[in-house]
């Protein structure tokens, strides 16, 4: 598409830049209720959580170009299947928008995305063009990150992480939704809209979850168990879901382990953490290049 050029390659991945970001500067929202602008290159799109008010909402995040820093941002919500067509972004690209301080949330990253304002810039094509804007970020020690949200708060709750060895893919059955998740998803579905007719779907649970078990590049690093909250672990098991349970957990394993994790490939995880547990941190997607 001609209205979203790719981006050039504007150096080289194997170089880190004299202005990376210090991962040891003090995170800190910008004060006030005032409308932030920023632009944004989009890596995360994580699986959709149930919402009483929107029926799905997913959280998205990036690394900003315009702040001096390039630091993460968080944006929460954003309901993909609400957004107009010009303003349905995709990982990799980078977008505009306007986005206010998420008060509710303490994380220092954490925005709410005001939607009308978001502008489509240019998808950035194959991981020699993604990678100059992304290899500045990447962490060596996932026990560092944990260590500093433990002992030195409001710290990083967002990372990418370039394991050591990626042991092995975990896949169990889904539990289904909590209790609580499936009574804001009825209440979506029944509260209907004055303004759209049209009936309202469920969003239903994938059927298996899945956990990364790898090492850090931390020379005591005992071991990540993380789980995966990618948006694209959830969409292709909707797109195959006519396979049978053995075929689906074998397709999962060769897309999210051999194509990711394989030997020949030099994986990184972007990972965040849980609000309510800042402890505990989650995948949100990887980068892959061949080595």
């Amino acid at each position: 598409m001609s209205d979203y050029l790719e981006e050039m390659p504007v150096g080289s991945a194997d170089q880190v830049s004299l202005f990376a970001p210090d991962p040891q500067a003090p995170l800190v929202k910008p004060p006030g209720e005032a409308a932030v602008r920023m632009r944004v290159l989009i890596t995360v799109k994580a699986a959709p959580n149930p919402s009483e008010t929107y029926g799905e909402t997913v959280c998205v995040a990036g690394i900003r170009l315009d702040d001096g820093q390039g630091g993460w941002v968080r944006l929460y919500p954003i309901n993909f299947r609400e957004l107009e067509s010009d303003r349905t972004f995709r990982k990799y690209e980078i977008v505009s928008l306007q986005a206010k301080p998420n008060r509710a949330d303490p994380r220092a990253e954490s925005f709410r995305p005001i939607i009308d304002t978001i502008k489509r810039e240019r998808f950035i094509r194959g991981w020699d063009r993604r990678l100059p804007f992304i290899i500045d970020h990447v962490h060596a020690s996932m026990c560092e990150v944990r260590a500093a949200v433990r002992e030195r708060p409001p710290a990083r709750s967002l990372a990418a992480i370039r394991p050591r060895l990626v042991q092995g893919l975990d896949i169990e059955p889904h539990p289904g939704w909590t209790r609580d998740e499936q009574a804001k998803i009825d209440r979506y579905v029944a509260q209907g809209d004055l303004f759209d007719q049209r009936p309202r779907t469920a969003l239903e649970a994938p059927r298996f979850k899945g956990w990364y078990r790898y090492l850090c590049q931390s020379g005591d690093c005992r071991g990540h168990r993380q789980g995966i909250y990618d948006w694209e672990w959830v969409a292709l098991q909707r797109r195959f879901r006519h396979l049978d349970d053995a075929d689906l957990k074998a397709l999962l394993h060769e897309r999210f382990f051999d194509m990711m994790c394989g030997a020949g490939k030099d994986t990184i995880f972007y990972v965040g953490n849980q609000a309510k547990h800042q402890l505990t941190f989650m995948v949100l997607g990887a980068c892959y290049p061949t080595r």
